[in-house]
């Protein structure tokens, strides 16, 4: 717990009062936020992270969390004696893999998320893409980067075909926080393996999501310089692409982002998941701790 004791009465409550412009604006609206990083493996800032989440929506708004687990994954299959395996920045996932992923999504990391939000107050639920049939998905069709007549075959990858989001809006209605595991579901009740930052990209899109939240390891965009960009148009980004200062595995989660920033949601945030409570400080305060990505 950071120290506080030593602020002022009185310019604690300036702070709470500061934060009163964007609780207002906000309320009622829905934030989806992708938890991956640091934030997700450091008890300390995954303890923040829940206490972000519960204040949210204890002041009126409505997160949907949707979480990745690579680390965790990597984990469990080094236990089995696995080696991950990667094509273009993606996990080949067979039969055996995608069976690890599930129980290490849906099982082990969504309900340790499901746990730490009770914790600190809140009413979190765990969902996949089968419950309520949330994500419809089909089989992730990779064009090779190099030769766009060659086709990878990367298993159980899926790409989302569609999304049903009334399971999700039941809950927000209801109080509860959904927690979302980014695996879907085929038309044989086959199951698939799904980036997550895609995921809550989509799912921003779809429920008309106020703002969308992109918990990472890294400051947030990047100009060549390594200075930080913290005001984007989706224009801007799309320079940002075509002169390659935006690179490898930012290049994934920067193109969900700009998707969703393009259909309709109003801004996107990718923050440095390593700074203590930086969910809170960027959708409360007017200090950036990240890249915020305008729709317009």
């Amino acid at each position: 717990m950071t120290d506080i004791s030593n602020i002022a009465p009185r310019d604690k409550a300036e702070i709470l009062a500061q934060a009163l412009p964007y609780i207002r604006q906000f309320h009622g609206k829905t934030m989806v936020i992708k938890y991956g990083g640091n934030a997700m493996t450091d008890p300390e800032l995954q303890a923040d992270f829940a206490e972000d989440v519960v204040l949210l929506k204890l002041v009126g708004m409505n997160p949907v969390v949707v979480h990745g687990g690579g680390p965790q994954i990597e984990a469990a299959l080094g236990r089995l004696g696995k080696k991950g395996e990667f094509i273009q920045g993606m996990r080949v996932t067979d039969a055996e893999t995608m069976e690890v992923v599930e129980w290490v999504l849906a099982g082990e990391v969504q309900q340790d998320i499901v746990g730490l939000i009770n914790q600190a107050g809140g009413k979190a639920v765990g969902l996949t893409g089968r419950d309520g049939g949330l994500i419809r998905a089909q089989k992730l069709k990779m064009v090779d980067s190099a030769d766009p007549n060659k086709q990878h075959d990367v298993g159980q990858v899926g790409d989302i075909v569609a999304i049903d989001p009334s399971v999700v809006k039941a809950l927000q209605d209801d109080q509860f926080i959904p927690v979302i595991s980014p695996i879907g579901f085929g038309a044989e009740n086959e199951s698939y393996n799904i980036n997550a930052d895609v995921v809550a990209g989509k799912l921003a899109t779809v429920l008309q999501a106020e703002k969308l939240v992109l918990l990472t390891n890294t400051p947030g965009v990047l100009d060549k310089t390594g200075k930080l960009l913290t005001d984007l148009t989706a224009r801007e980004i799309d320079e940002l692409f075509a002169d390659g200062t935006i690179s490898g595995g930012m290049l994934p989660k920067i193109a969900g982002a700009l998707d969703a920033a393009k259909s309709g949601v109003n801004s996107v945030h990718i923050i440095d998941g390593r700074v203590p409570h930086a969910m809170l400080l960027e959708i409360l305060t007017d200090q950036a701790y990240g890249t915020m990505i305008r729709s317009h």
